[in-house]
């Protein structure tokens, strides 16, 4: 009985980690963004959607920055790139962040980092209209880091983001 209780165990732990894995709850308002491809957490099919009370709900994170598209110091609430990749189990590769118009961009997944970008959902404490490059934008901390103020970065600060699509 007692050579049997480290197999119960494992069965145990596994079934567990299996069950935390896929805690993503079901979106109840407009969903304003979907993530497939490499992803370990799903709630519909095979793909992560959210709606933005869900990403209200992953720690969020505040950026205080100036863009080349805005004027002045401007303060971008969201959810870090590095928090949503942890959260949905993606663990390398590429981000095919795709915007409302299909404008696609490539963003490697090792620039989700700690103090690194972020998808934001609030300028200035508001919600961003698809005017005001809404629903989410892609925001680096540019005036943290020199490295942040290259074209490659900025061509990957793409606006009215609503598709992720996580590749190997």
């Amino acid at each position: 009985m007692l050579r049997m209780l480290p197999l119960a165990l494992s069965v145990f732990i596994v079934s567990t980690n299996v069950a935390l894995a896929d805690d993503l709850p079901m979106p109840s308002g407009d969903v304003i963004l979907t993530v497939s491809g490499a992803v370990a957490t799903t709630n519909v099919d095979d793909t992560a959607q959210f709606d933005l009370e869900m990403l209200q709900a992953l720690d969020g994170t505040t950026i205080a920055t100036t863009t080349i598209w805005t004027e002045g110091m401007q303060e971008f609430q969201g959810v870090a790139l590095n928090v949503l990749t942890q959260h949905l189990g993606i663990e390398g590769g590429t981000l095919r962040a795709t915007a409302m118009n299909d404008y696609t961009v490539e963003i490697p997944v090792s620039d989700a980092i700690e103090g690194g970008p972020m998808l934001a959902y609030l300028l200035d404490g508001k919600t961003m209209s698809v005017r005001d490059k809404g629903p989410i934008w892609v925001i680096y901390p540019f005036d943290s880091n020199l490295e942040y103020r290259t074209e490659v970065v900025y061509s990957r600060s793409i606006w009215q983001l609503d598709r992720i699509e996580a590749v190997d």
